[in-house]
């Protein structure tokens, strides 16, 4: 029934797209990280029909491309590379955008349970440190809440103010390094967007991010050119 299901649904997708329906071929990446439908319903509201899909083949025939995640890296790292999604996900030339776990996934590698990751980007995700944190106040881990965003670079911050307000969760950070493209201070300043090539990666959640996030969203899809 799952063959079926996905053959019916290329059907379907190619039809649409080849058709001119569907102007914008978006694809969500599917795999075991969380919050895939909120992201889902963001692109509703900004007029884009996305899909949520494994298959290689789709996605790799996508304009562009959405790889979110909330979860754990190395249990995220292990399903991808079992269904040959860590291959394609580096092979993508389309516009990739990772979120959250997602941008994470796509560092060189993270020290939580000491994974190593696709290695688009050459920087490694590090754990807030305890004492770095009493040294900042206090503050709790994980980041949970609004904070704000600056030095913005690339058309994916397109019409973004510097320090915008978005939303995060997060016990766990990509250090600032040549492919920084937006820096957040919590604890220490880190780096809340990333660019090389193709890829792009956001640390925050833009689906809950109320109009700041849409517009980021709006940018990916429209203004970034495949």
């Amino acid at each position: 029934m799952d063959l079926l299901f996905k053959v019916f649904l290329k059907c379907l997708l190619k039809g649409l797209y080849f058709n001119g329906i569907t102007s914008m071929r978006v694809v969500i990446i599917k795999y075991n990280a969380g919050n895939i439908q909120s992201v889902l319903y963001a692109l509703e509201r900004i007029g884009i029909q996305a899909i949520v899909t494994d298959d290689h083949e789709l996605i790799c025939s996508a304009d562009k491309v959405i790889f979110p995640g909330v979860g754990e890296a190395s249990t995220a790292m292990r399903y991808l590379e079992e269904r040959n999604l860590d291959t394609l996900i580096r092979d993508l030339k389309q516009p990739v955008l990772g979120i959250c776990l997602g941008m994470q996934l796509m560092c060189r590698s993270s020290e939580e349970n000491d994974t190593e990751c696709l290695g688009i980007f050459g920087t490694e995700v590090k754990k807030f440190a305890p004492s770095a944190v009493q040294v900042a106040g206090g503050l709790k881990v994980p980041q949970i809440g609004w904070n704000t965003i600056y030095d913005l670079r690339t058309d994916l911050f397109k019409g973004i103010n510097d320090q915008s307000y978005c939303y995060f969760v997060h016990g766990y950070y990509a250090a600032l390094g040549e492919h920084t493209i937006a820096t957040t201070d919590y604890v220490h300043p880190y780096s809340s967007g990333l660019h090389k090539a193709n890829f792009y990666g956001v640390q925050f959640h833009p689906e809950k991010s109320a109009a700041v996030g849409e517009r980021i969203l709006t940018n990916f899809c429209q203004g970034i050119d495949g």
